[in-house]
């Protein structure tokens, strides 16, 4: 034994796993944390340069991987989907079964010549979902986060069709970053009379409440349309915007 390093006991708590002694676990975390969070700033600086232009424009459909083939939902998501490819606009979901599979379907469909992109962009769960077989360009995550930013990243226009408490996740996130101008020129629109009621319940309990908790404003964000056809004509009229612009 080296008298100027003395071996140190080893806790069982306290290993890493690789039977490798931690003698100061708090200052080995505060490093990891420290480390972790200076990464987090550089990814914050490379996000900050702004993309290249893109060639087509590109709608990112959130919605449920529950609904079958057969519902009337499926069949307007997959519709709508045909109509923005036969736009040119490439289609983006998370990549799974459901109303996800509904939108890269169409996108397919309506594409026979390949000249736009059916995208998925997945995360690793437990309960693993296979990549749909409509999705050409499929991305992984291993979490919801940096999946979220990748949608922000690349998309110019937002649909939120019906869906549960992951659908509506992903709503509320680009819901907050319009709100807070991270944001500033997609549209968020959301299809079915759910998402209006979702809206209808925000005004009541932040605006109207006891409590003064949003800007009136604030619920204008959101695009609430009752079926496909307006927000097919919704954007249609976006996607002319960014014609322009570009």
């Amino acid at each position: 034994m080296n008298a100027d390093f003395p071996e140190l006991p080893v806790d069982s708590e306290q290993s890493n796993g690789l039977n490798c002694p931690l003698p100061n676990p708090r200052l080995s975390y505060e490093i990891v944390q420290s480390s972790i969070l200076g990464l987090w700033d550089v990814v914050n600086q490379l996000s900050s340069i702004p993309p290249p232009k893109r060639d087509r424009y590109s709608v990112t459909l959130f919605g449920s991987a529950r609904l079958p083939k057969d519902s009337l939902i499926y069949a307007g998501v997959r519709q709508l989907a045909a109509e923005l490819t036969q736009m040119g606009c490439d289609i983006i979901t998370g990549g799974g079964p459901g109303l996800m599979e509904a939108a890269n379907e169409g996108s397919v469909l309506a594409d026979p010549q390949n000249l736009t992109q059916s995208i998925g962009i997945r995360v690793a769960l437990e309960f693993e979902q296979a990549v749909n077989p409509f999705v050409e360009q499929a991305y992984q995550h291993r979490t919801f986060f940096s999946r979220l930013h990748h949608f922000v990243l690349i998309s110019d226009a937002f649909v939120v069709v019906p869906g549960g408490i992951g659908t509506t996740l992903e709503a509320l996130t680009i819901w907050q970053l319009l709100q807070v101008r991270n944001l500033k020129h997609p549209p968020l629109i959301m299809v079915g009379p759910m998402w209006a009621e979702l809206v209808t319940w925000a005004k009541a309990f932040m605006i109207d409440g006891a409590l003064s908790l949003a800007s009136p404003a604030d619920m204008d964000i959101p695009i609430c349309v009752e079926g496909f056809d307006v927000a097919i004509a919704l954007l249609k009229a976006d996607h002319q915007k960014w014609q322009n612009r570009c």
